[in-house]
């Protein structure tokens, strides 16, 4: 027990890494893999963990070595880093937060059954989540966020034997997966794009570092930080096999489908556990989902503000100086929380688009994130522990010539530039 409190002492960030990761990523996107192609995307689920691995751990072990955040960093390299940093979030952040609030409000309907405009519900819980962060900061979000996962691990985990307990073989086979099908391409980008999440995620990442080490008064060793990080990477790739496999185990061949409205697929989501678990599970399972969905709203709530506040004293030194100024991090957080009431009320149609255009504009622009991260940790002037080790080197290669590949291989497609066949028939078939 010693131990164990130990090591609960020593997680911190890297929870907070799974509690923004394990959201829309593993309770949408997983578990939509799993229902509609059962467990044919399994090697893709992995296959992008493995390859994002190197640009997320940069984030942690930056901040281990040096003591700052990685846009620190990226001024090292220039103002230009910084610039195409601030680009990218500007364009991506009311987008990713408003596809996570939205799927939070869904929740949200099926724990209370309520039955209101989801778009109101959304500006309701990104306004608590607001007054909450205005006031309790980093150390509620690391109080809450190990609670949180814990209980998630274990309803899945329950849920997932229960499902193999009680699984028989499908009745209607689906169509299987296939590249050559583009809507089931665009779904592999929807997919690749949050899994395990966003790579500006290790942005966050080096920046809860930092504040852990402001709240404990010392910095935290490179083994301490690389065991936290992944203690929560390795996490969310379970998970995420776990819901890919409760959606094959539980629906895929039943001929349902998951609804569009994110009301109506939360209670879908609910009912993959209660039909293992017992209808007795379903208040614990909505409500391990919505605080599950809610320390994401959080968790990427509170991120943005903070980078903002770092790349604005960052960018206008003269203006601003102070980058830890409570003042410039809750108008960022006003400001994020009101443009994304905006974008909801604007651009809301149904659930599943709105998820699946976040997901691949994260896919889009991961290239740029990753080379950033990789330029950074090359800085001979780091000490030496801070080096990527020879197959880190050629991971980090190959996972930046992927992501390029693909994303240049999406525009292409929605530029209708060449059509799907001719691009596999080139690179691939």
């Amino acid at each position: 027990m010693l131990k164990v409190k130990e090591l609960m002492q020593k997680l911190g960030p890297g929870l907070l890494y799974a509690g923004a990761a394990v959201g829309v990523s593993h309770l949408v996107q997983s578990t939509r893999a799993g229902a509609e192609f059962g467990f044919a995307l399994v090697g893709v689920v992995i296959l992008s963990n493995i390859l994002k691995y190197p640009f997320f751990q940069i984030g942690p072990r930056y901040s281990a070595v040096t003591g700052k955040t990685l846009l620190d960093g990226y001024e090292k390299l220039g103002k230009w880093a910084i610039v195409i940093f601030l680009f990218i979030t500007l364009g991506t952040m009311f987008i990713i937060q408003g596809a996570i609030t939205v799927v939070t409000a869904g929740v949200f309907e099926q724990l209370f059954k309520f039955n209101y405009d989801i778009r109101i519900e959304s500006a309701l819980i990104l306004a608590i989540a607001t007054v909450i962060l205005i006031f309790g900061r980093y150390n509620l979000l690391d109080k809450i966020i190990k609670f949180i996962i814990i209980l998630l691990s274990l309803s899945t985990l329950i849920s997932l034997l229960g499902a193999v307990k009680n699984f028989s073989p499908p009745t209607v086979i689906p169509a299987s997966f296939s590249l050559k099908n583009q809507a089931h391409f665009f779904f592999l980008m929807a997919l690749v794009g949050w899994m395990p999440a966003p790579v500006d995620l290790s942005v966050w990442h080096s920046i809860w570092c930092v504040e852990k080490n402001k709240k404990d008064n010392s910095r935290t060793s490179l083994k301490d930080a690389m065991l936290d990080f992944n203690v929560g990477f390795v996490g969310t790739m379970f998970l995420a096999l776990g819901f890919l496999s409760l959606g094959a185990l539980v629906m895929y061949g039943t001929g349902e489908a998951f609804p569009s409205s994110a009301s109506a697929f939360s209670g879908k989501l609910i009912e993959l556990y209660t039909k293992n678990l017992g209808p007795w599970a379903a208040p614990i399972i909505a409500i391990a989902c919505f605080t599950t969905m809610l320390s994401t709203t959080l968790t990427v709530l509170d991120a943005y503000p903070r980078m903002m506040r770092k790349m604005t004293t960052q960018l206008l030194p003269a203006h601003f100086n102070n980058d830890q100024c409570k003042k410039i991090y809750n108008f960022w957080l006003i400001f994020m929380a009101t443009g994304t009431v905006f974008f909801i009320f604007q651009f809301l149609q149904n659930m599943k688009t709105m998820v699946d255009f976040a997901t691949i504009v994260s896919f889009v622009v991961a290239p740029l994130n990753a080379l950033l991260n990789y330029l950074v940790i090359q800085d001979k002037t780091l000490p030496k522990e801070a080096s990527l080790s020879k197959p880190m080197k050629v991971l980090s290669f190959v996972g930046l010539s992927f992501l390029s590949i693909f994303a240049l291989v999406f525009l292409l497609l929605k530029a209708q530039v060449v059509d799907l066949q001719t691009l596999l028939h080139l690179f691939f078939l």
